[in-house]
């Protein structure tokens, strides 16, 4: 009919292909995408939904305690070579998250072997989307280590501990010292020298994290760790058991060597490198000792000091 040449969008060709101005649409549409990613990569597909959900549970499940006491807060170990040393030095884990699709070097290689030969660590696959939350958007390298809540021990037990293997006592307390690696190193000390344990502050003082851990070169599983509200009243205590507190102090009346208390029931206090011994600790403390230092050195790292002074009680016992 006249005038239906003029009607919107009518077709006035047979022929097919693009027509004029389409861009070439038809034949982009044509072109492959590459593979198509698996379930687990899409956001939307249910294997998303499954693996991103057993993550989120396995890093909210309890561990089991390792002892009785107070607990510590868990901690999470991000990046290849931190990992990788966690695991080396004997760190406790529960859980090793892996990113899907990492490019295995050897340190994943090396991660991955050592938390197969523990046996009791868990190796979960997870999104990246997953692991970027679970560590505040740390640069995890795709590997993530959770570590449990440390299980402090009661001040009591470990006093106990001595009288039950029918020894002295021998207890380092700690004042102010907040490197996690000197906690580490006088925990160390204290197993190499025959301690019984290491008394901590729960305010102002470093805990059992994962970097002590590495630093006590595994010594953490056999030496306990307790930490107290109060420092000063937790001494007190220990006066009343008939333990002699003697306190490090560069200003000290007394040598270490001079002291013949410290081959006796004795809780040694390290105070931090800089403010040495708080006030109310050191009027708890009975005797407050130095090392002498011929070399003319002010002051030694707090790590240093409670091995010298530990050594000297074990060789006054033996």
């Amino acid at each position: 009919m006249a005038g239906n040449s003029q009607r919107r969008n009518r077709r006035t060709s047979n022929k097919k292909g693009a027509t004029v101005g389409s861009g070439g649409q038809r034949r982009r549409g044509l072109e492959g995408k590459g593979p198509t990613p698996k379930a687990e990569d899409r956001k939307k597909h249910k294997k998303n939904r499954i693996a991103t959900y057993k993550a989120k549970q396995a890093a909210t499940r309890r561990p089991a305690p390792r002892r009785g006491g107070a607990k510590g807060p868990s901690e999470m170990v991000v990046g290849r070579n931190p990992v990788f040393e966690a695991l080396r030095d004997g760190v406790p884990a529960t859980t090793l998250y892996v990113q899907q699709y990492i490019d295995n070097d050897e340190r994943v290689r090396e991660a991955l072997q050592l938390a197969g030969e523990r046996g009791n660590i868990n190796l979960m696959e997870a999104p990246r989307a997953e692991l970027d939350r679970m560590t505040n958007g740390l640069n995890h390298q795709g590997l993530v280590l959770q570590v449990p809540p440390y299980e402090y021990a009661d001040p009591q037990d470990l006093t106990a501990a001595a009288y039950d293997n029918g020894e002295d006592p021998l207890i380092v307390a700690l004042d102010g010292v907040t490197d996690p690696r000197n906690l580490g190193a006088i925990v160390r000390s204290t197993s190499a020298f025959g301690g019984h344990g290491v008394v901590v502050p729960e305010r102002r003082a470093a805990g059992m994290t994962a970097g002590a851990w590495k630093s006590s070169a595994g010594t953490a599983a056999r030496t306990p760790v307790s930490r107290v509200t109060n420092l000063t009243r937790a001494l007190e205590a220990y006066k009343k058991e008939g333990l002699t507190i003697v306190g490090l102090a560069a200003d000290g009346e007394h040598t270490v060597e001079e002291l013949d208390q410290i081959a006796g029931p004795v809780v040694i206090v390290i105070g931090s490198e800089g403010k040495g011994l708080g006030r109310l600790v050191g009027e708890t403390c009975d005797y407050r000792v130095r090392i002498s230092m011929p070399g003319g050195a002010e002051s030694l790292n707090a790590g240093v000091a409670a091995g010298i002074v530990l050594y000297e009680a074990a060789r006054r016992r033996a």
